[in-house]
């Protein structure tokens, strides 16, 4: 079995300096924004940006037209129930009126029968 060799510095200096290569030629080997499928990359982000916007959109107009719609039946309900509750104020009044009526025939009636 052979001996386990310790890198000396200039080992690893030199290991560095092809780490360093490495990364450059990587970073060389890609390509640049003027590249033709790097544009066709992001024209393919742009528009599937503008559709989700386009959606996003569509969803909110559709909350909106709802808010609207449950706006419109509340109010709807609530002027039904304000005309119920005068139609009942009405029908109490007239009720109490007749009622107020009858009682002062009677009241006439019995002065009546005591003269």
């Amino acid at each position: 079995m052979s001996g386990f060799r310790e890198p000396g510095f200039a080992d690893r200096q030199k290991a560095a300096l092809e780490a360093r290569k490495n990364l450059l030629n990587k970073f060389k080997s890609q390509p640049g924004p003027d590249d033709p499928a790097v544009v066709a990359k992001r024209a393919e982000r742009e528009a599937l940006a503008a559709k989700r916007a386009e959606a996003k959109a569509a969803r909110e107009a559709e909350k909106a037209e709802q808010k609207r719609l449950e706006e419109e039946a509340k109010a709807a309900e609530a002027a039904r129930l304000a005309r119920e509750a005068e139609e009942a104020a009405a029908k109490s009044a007239a009720l109490e009126a007749e009622q107020k009526a009858k009682r002062d025939a009677r009241y006439a009636a019995r002065k009546a029968k005591r003269k």
